[in-house]
């Protein structure tokens, strides 16, 4: 947008380089458009609204097209430096000189930074100015006031990124653990299943365990089965009378077996359960486990 600023006598026409246009005679005057607002206009001449309404009289905010707004009563505006500008754009931009813009601000240096607020004069401010001391003075309180202001508002953002950084951290793993305990629950109905298809008759037996390498075995299960040459098949020896040869058992800790032998020692509720290796043996003991036959 071109803005009109009155510099010492000088009616300046802001570079083209800023976005938007508006409309104003070298009297330092605005006439309203069409769909202008104070807002838009205050924003388009780097003022304040309330500056605009002081210095036409105005009791609110309505206007109309085709009015007449004076600009050339207020007496100065405010620049927010951005990534690039120099002092000497700055100036350039306003119709103002490098040496006016740090007299106002009390500058010892032309360095700039982005987020900084530079006050530039106009002309009625320039010329009724008296004693520019106590203005050099108070520019860089200002200064220190801007830039403390805008180093709470980047803590601020950075607090709040940290916030969502923090809940979006807790959201997955809260997400992680539901699915882990939803696939341990669907471990334990798939257990639970398995036990129900187990579904004829269930008792609870003392079960001990036995290798096909024992002294004078010869590794061939009373129904045949060659445990030497199959050391990974499921077998339990069984009380016949108890549990019928050839029956599919479900045995608590030691999974789905076939009742395919027998035993001297083996009577009543009692099973034998075939493992590969001795320490195999040793480590299932003697212990009370629930079987079920399934058929």
């Amino acid at each position: 947008m071109k803005k009109f600023v009155f510099t010492l006598g000088t009616t300046a026409i802001l570079s083209a380089g800023f976005v938007g246009a508006a409309s104003a005679s070298t009297s330092g005057t605005y006439e309203v458009q069409k769909g202008d607002t104070l807002w838009k206009i205050a924003q388009n001449h780097n003022v304040s609204v309330d500056e605009l309404k002081d210095a036409n009289n105005l009791t609110s905010t309505l206007i109309y097209p085709n009015q007449t707004l004076n600009l050339s009563s207020i007496k100065e505006i405010v620049h927010t430096v951005k990534r690039g500008d120099t002092l000497w754009s700055i100036g350039q931009h306003y119709g103002v000189t490098v040496e006016e813009i740090k007299e106002w601000n009390g500058l010892t240096s032309d360095l700039v930074f982005p987020g900084e607020q530079f006050k530039i004069k106009t002309a009625q401010a320039a010329q009724s100015q008296t004693a520019s001391a106590p203005v050099a003075k108070a520019a860089p309180q200002a200064q220190q006031s801007q830039t403390a202001q805008a180093q709470q508002e980047q803590a601020a953002q950075e607090q709040t990124q940290k916030e969502q950084e923090q809940a979006q951290a807790a959201q997955a793993q809260a997400a992680q653990e539901q699915a882990q305990k939803e696939q341990e629950q669907a471990q334990q109905q798939q257990q639970q299943q398995s036990q129900q298809q187990a579904s004829g008759k269930s008792m609870t037996v003392e079960a001990t365990a036995y290798t096909a390498n024992c002294a004078g075995c010869s590794g061939t299960t009373a129904t045949g089965v060659n445990l030497k040459s199959n050391p990974n098949q499921r077998v339990i020896a069984v009380d016949p009378s108890v549990i019928p040869l050839g029956s599919k058992v479900y045995v608590e800790g030691y999974g789905q077996a076939v009742a395919a032998d027998t035993g001297g020692a083996i009577k009543g509720n009692r099973i034998d359960v075939f493992v590969s290796s001795d320490s195999a043996a040793q480590d299932w003991g003697r212990r009370s486990v629930k079987i079920t036959v399934i058929d």
